[in-house]
């Protein structure tokens, strides 16, 4: 498969999970051109399962980023998603407020339409963590919205 047609059909998907990861666009924007980059080392992947490798790989790199000491000693400007609408808009920014481990698999699950089985391939997670953290990310998230 082509690097540019798998740059180009899964850029935002990639951008997507590193944003709902890191919180931040410049360092979502650096971390999928790292994916991509290892995509180009990497060569040959396995047809039909480009994608699944390219979630992996992302989430991988927004752990990476997450543990490093840069990342914890560092101050993030405050900034929101864009979104359109008002109910998305509400939904994005009380998504947003979440845990990263919760953020990501509600992410996952709802804008991406993986599986619990599929998410917990695609984050090293049992199906059991996968399907507690949607089931508390869930509440937690009513629980934000119900409050604003």
């Amino acid at each position: 498969m082509d690097v540019l047609y798998l740059f180009h059909r899964y850029r935002d998907d990639v951008y997507r999970l590193a944003v709902n990861y890191t919180h931040n666009s410049q360092e979502a924007e650096d971390v999928c051109q790292t994916v991509f980059l290892k995509l180009l080392e990497q060569g040959e992947l396995t047809p039909g399962k480009e994608k699944a490798w390219l979630m992996q790989v992302t989430a991988n790199e927004c752990r990476s980023l997450l543990r490093s000491h840069w990342w914890r000693t560092t101050v993030p400007l405050d900034e929101t998603i864009p979104a359109s609408g008002d109910l998305v808009d509400e939904t994005i920014q009380a998504l947003g407020k979440l845990k990263p481990e919760y953020r990501v698999v509600l992410y996952l699950h709802y804008y991406e339409q993986y599986t619990a089985a599929e998410i917990g391939k695609l984050l090293k997670l049992p199906v059991s963590t996968v399907t507690t953290r949607l089931d508390r990310g869930r509440k937690r998230l009513r629980t934000l919205l119900e409050e604003g």
